[in-house]
């Protein structure tokens, strides 16, 4: 049986286990130039010694204005490459894969003297309205998405992830509480996804899998559910998505932030409905912190990978005491095994 620290492989990606850590935003850029400095340097490496098998770097913007704050990462321009490189090759040392988040925060970039968005609605009261994208300026950002991925391919990434949740601009655009167009982009929710996976595919090496983050459920009146989600993600997978990231929410209120709750693993179901309608792989994650919780989604083949989010934040070698408790082998760095003298055994 499958658990979680059975190594698996999809494309040319090769995990060591079933771990992955999902992109959390650091909001920790000092210059504002979108540059990842030592804190991301720290941040990553520290997990990838604590045994992550794939680590996603977080909410990489294609635009300064496509950022949620001033503070956020950029893959806009090469000067941002070197830094990201050097994460990619010292989590490569400690044995863990590298995965980025590739992404426009649309109506939600809170720090953008003019947001933009599929339709002018804000967020809510306290955000700025959002200004109505053109045609042309709509194949103006997926050409940005196309150059973000290539530059995310010269860093040396193993994967590229392309995030449609969470509210941000491809999720506005699938979105029909959000996107209220008349043109080909309003009749067909998923043709802006599909247009940036193909860009992205078109920059990626052939074995280079590439993952989709969707909202299964928004958790808001007149938004989509799992039903919605599923043909989304069947659009999708047929435009060349590999794997999908399954999550939730964001428009009105993300699920996490109260609404339907946050009890362990309560986005597992929409996780485990989309791996087996479409027979395609996926990550779950959402309040998965506990390993036992972690590997019984595993052996109950609900999902391919697991995502362990505020755990990993609290804790950055959560993935060795995973291993401990469930008395797995994995590989423990020789200056650590004194500290796990008995798992596996």
């Amino acid at each position: 049986m499958e658990h979680l620290f059975t190594p698996y492989k999809i494309k040319g990606l090769e995990l060591k286990n079933r771990v992955v850590m999902p992109p959390m935003c650091q909001y920790s850029v000092t210059k504002k130039d979108g540059i990842a400095n030592e804190w991301h340097y720290l941040h990553y490496v520290s997990r990838a010694i604590g045994g992550a098998s794939l680590i996603i770097i977080e909410m990489t913007d294609v635009d300064p204005d496509g950022r949620i704050t001033d503070y956020d990462l950029g893959l806009w321009n090469d000067e941002q490459i070197p830094a990201l490189k050097r994460i990619v090759d010292a989590c490569h040392e400690q044995g863990a894969k590298v995965g980025i988040q590739i992404a426009h925060a649309g109506r939600k970039a809170e720090d953008a003297a003019e947001p933009v968005a599929p339709s002018a609605i804000a967020f809510d009261e306290t955000y700025k309205t959002p200004r109505e994208l053109t045609i042309d300026e709509i194949k103006e950002i997926v050409e940005k998405f196309r150059l973000a991925v290539r530059r995310a391919v010269k860093a040396g990434f193993d994967t590229i992830e392309l995030h449609g949740a969470h509210g941000y601009l491809i999720h506005e655009f699938q979105s029909a509480y959000t996107n209220k167009r008349t043109d080909d982009y309003g009749k067909e929710l998923a043709k802006f996804g599909k247009e940036v996976i193909q860009a992205a595919k078109s920059e990626m090496p052939e074995d280079m899998p590439l993952i989709f983050r969707i909202s299964g459920k928004e958790y808001v009146d007149g938004g989509y559910g799992i039903k919605e989600s599923i043909e989304l993600a069947r659009d999708y997978q047929a435009a060349g998505v590999d794997l999908f990231h399954v999550s939730a929410g964001g428009e009105g209120q993300i699920a996490a932030h109260g609404r339907p709750g946050t009890h362990a693993a309560y986005q597992v179901p929409l996780a485990r409905e989309i791996k087996h309608t479409l027979n395609v792989p996926v990550i779950a994650v959402g309040r998965l912190d506990d390993a036992v919780l972690a590997n019984a989604v595993i052996g109950n083949e609900d999902a391919d990978l697991v995502a362990v989010g505020r755990g990993m934040l609290r804790n950055p070698y959560w993935t060795l005491e995973a291993a401990a408790k469930l008395n797995k082998e994995t590989n423990f760095p020789a200056q650590y095994k004194v500290s796990f003298p008995n798992v596996g055994k």
